[in-house]
């Protein structure tokens, strides 16, 4: 859960502090520090996940054969092509 850690100022839109206030009235909580936690949390977990996606995509560089990797461009050629 959420211990103390180190203050810092940051900048927000008054409507998003006004909205971060009442989710954490909500939950009972008196200020918004939790949910700022929790959200900071979140983007450092997925950005860490969106990294070794693109570490894993990277290792496959050259695994496809010449006639694989130009079927594969074809083909999304196509669905882009058809994208709505």
């Amino acid at each position: 859960m959420y211990n103390k850690g180190m203050r810092t100022t940051i900048e927000m839109k008054a409507e998003h502090r006004a909205r971060l206030l009442e989710m954490a009235a909500r939950r009972g909580d008196k200020g918004f520090s939790v949910l700022v936690t929790d959200a900071i949390q979140v983007y450092l977990d997925r950005e860490e996940e969106r990294q070794a996606r693109r570490r894993r995509a990277v290792a496959m560089r050259g695994t496809l054969s010449s006639k694989e990797a130009d079927r594969l461009r074809r083909h999304v050629a196509d669905l882009r092509e058809n994208w709505r």
